[in-house]
C-alpha cells in the first residue's frame, strides 16, 4: 500500500503550492468550473485549500487515487465533525466533476463514511474573555474583534469589507456584509465604528494577497490567537446573538442581522440566560 506523506498540518497560507503539478492543473480547473458557476470566492477559497492540503499528504496523481488511500487520509487527520463534513463535501463534489469531464469512472469520494451532523451548543464569549483579546489586539486587529462581537459578522465577511460597504440609509449609515452563498445583508452600523471605519482610504479595509484582501482563515487565525484556550473568533458571533437576542427576545431579527436563512440555525447561537430559566420554572410554580 502506498503511504501518505507525513507533513505538519499547513499554517495560514493563502495559495501554497502543491507537490504534484497534476493536482495543481487539476485544482484550478475544478475552481474554474465553481466559479463559472457562480459560487462565492469564500467557498472556491475553502475548496482549494482542501485540496490543496490533500495534495500534499495523498501519494499520487488525483484520478489515480483509490477509496483505501482517501480513507487512509481522512482518518489521519485531526479534525472536528463539522470539519470531516465540510472535506467530505469537496471530494465528492471534485470528483463529481471529474466524471463529468471524463477525466475519471470512479469516485473513490463515495466510499468515504458518512459524518453525523454535530449538535453544537451555543458558545458565547463572555465579557472577559472580550476584554483580554482587546488588550492584546493592536489596531487593525481591535477593528476585527469589534465587526465580530458587535456586528456578528463571520471572519469571511470581515476579510473582504471594503469601504464601499458603507453607505447612506434613510435611517443613517449602514454596512453591506458579503455572507455565506453570495447572500448579502444591510446591517445598521454604531456610530462607534462608522467613526473607525470612514477613517480608512478606498479599497478594503483590511489589504492582502487574497484578490486584495486578507483571506478569511488568516483573520480568523489573528483574532483567536488573542483569545484565551478554548475561545475562537466565532464565538464572538455567539456573543453578538445571544447579547441581541436578550435586548427584545425578537430571534427573526437576530437571524436577519446574523445572515441566517433559517431561525433554527440562529437558535444555536443564542444561550438563553440561567437567570431567565430560572424565573420562568418559579413563575410557573406559582
Amino acid at each position: 500500500m502506498r503511504h501518505l506523506r507525513a507533513l505538519p498540518n499547513p499554517v495560514e497560507s493563502v495559495s501554497y503550492e502543491t507537490n504534484n503539478i497534476n493536482w495543481q492543473d487539476s485544482i484550478s480547473s475544478f475552481l474554474t468550473h465553481l466559479r463559472a458557476g457562480g459560487s462565492p470566492e469564500t467557498t472556491i477559497y475553502t475548496r482549494r485549500h482542501h485540496l490543496e492540503h490533500a495534495a500534499k499528504r495523498l501519494p499520487t496523481t488525483p484520478f489515480a487515487v483509490t477509496a483505501s488511500e482517501l480513507t487512509e487520509y481522512f482518518a489521519a487527520q485531526d479534525w472536528k465533525p463539522e470539519t470531516r463534513r465540510g472535506r467530505r463535501a469537496t471530494f465528492r463534489k471534485f470528483y463529481t466533476w471529474a466524471i463529468q469531464q471524463g477525466h475519471t469512472h470512479i469516485n473513490p469520494a463515495e466510499a468515504l463514511p458518512s459524518i453525523k451532523p454535530a449538535q453544537p451548543k451555543p458558545k458565547p464569549a463572555p465579557d472577559s474573555v472580550l476584554a483580554e483579546a482587546l488588550l492584546k489586539a493592536r489596531p487593525r486587529e481591535r477593528l476585527m474583534i469589534r465587526l465580530a462581537g458587535e456586528l456578528g459578522l463571520r471572519r469571511a465577511e470581515v476579510a473582504v469589507l471594503h469601504t464601499s460597504d458603507i453607505i447612506k440609509t434613510p435611517h443613517g449609515l449602514s454596512l453591506v456584509v458579503h455572507g455565506k452563498g453570495a447572500k448579502d445583508r444591510t446591517i445598521p452600523l454604531p456610530d462607534g465604528l462608522v467613526a473607525i471605519l470612514r477613517a480608512y482610504p478606498p479599497g478594503y479595509i483590511f489589504p492582502g494577497d487574497d484578490n486584495g484582501h486578507l483571506s478569511p482563515r488568516y483573520v480568523g487565525k489573528l483574532i483567536t490567537r488573542l483569545m484565551p484556550d478554548g475561545w475562537t473568533m466565532h464565538t464572538l458571533r455567539h456573543r453578538f446573538a445571544t447579547r441581541a437576542y436578550a435586548l427584545d427576545k425578537d430571534l427573526l431579527t437576530v437571524q436577519a442581522l446574523l445572515g441566517h436563512a433559517s431561525p433554527t440555525t440562529t437558535r444555536l447561537y443564542v444561550q438563553l440566560p440561567d437567570d431567565s430559566l430560572r424565573s420562568t420554572v418559579q413563575r410557573l410554580a406559582g
